[in-house]
């Protein structure tokens, strides 16, 4: 049976007394570069594998390794001091699975920049899609040997989307729920325009 929780919990480096430094800036260049990294270079290593190297085993080895550095670099590290977000499982005594999803308490957003914070949404987000589209070119051009590879990769940036999305949103929100609601705004508000016509 699985749970979810939403905490707010305090972060490393949450807690310290730092000036205020612009919000734009970036304060993690490191955090950010690997964030880009892994994930970048696992969809190039994909793309120019034939090219450089005929050997498919190499190349899958190569891409899987990068894809697991980069889930556990976005999930431990870059997500914790990029957005002030971070999501696990837990087991407790009674083998009862938890899952939690926390952020930064809402006085303490100053911590996070605009830009590191675009940094990690936009990686977060348009790296999946090309894992999506790698899966359709896999399957359309018969290239099956690619198929388990392209799905880890979907799925290892998937289930990061997935947890930091539950974590911007709240933990206990039923994602579902949220999309119902935003569409059923969306529906109202375009009903509302047309009956208040010209």
């Amino acid at each position: 049976m699985l749970r979810q929780e939403s905490q707010d919990a305090p972060l490393f480096g949450e807690d310290d007394d730092h000036t205020k430094l612009k919000k734009s800036k970036i304060r993690h260049p490191m955090a950010s570069f690997f964030h880009l990294f892994f994930r970048t270079s696992a969809i190039l290593v994909y793309l120019l594998c034939d090219i450089f190297s005929s050997r498919f085993i190499v190349c899958m080895v190569t891409i899987i390794l990068l894809l697991s550095c980069d889930f556990w670099t976005v999930k431990n590290v870059s997500g914790r001091l990029l957005v002030g977000l971070r999501w696990w499982n837990k087991v407790d005594e009674d083998g009862k699975s938890h899952w939690v999803f926390e952020s930064r308490k809402t006085h303490s957003l100053n911590m996070t920049s605009s830009a590191e914070s675009r940094i990690f949404w936009l990686g977060l987000i348009v790296c999946p899609i090309f894992w999506i589209i790698f899966v359709f070119s896999s399957i359309l051009s018969f290239k099956i040997k690619w198929l388990a590879v392209v799905i880890m990769g979907l799925v290892l940036q998937w289930a990061n989307l997935y947890g930091y999305v539950r974590c911007k949103v709240g933990g206990k929100s039923n994602l579902s729920s949220i999309a119902k609601n935003y569409l059923g705004v969306q529906i109202f508000k375009q009903a509302m325009k047309k009956t208040e016509g010209p």
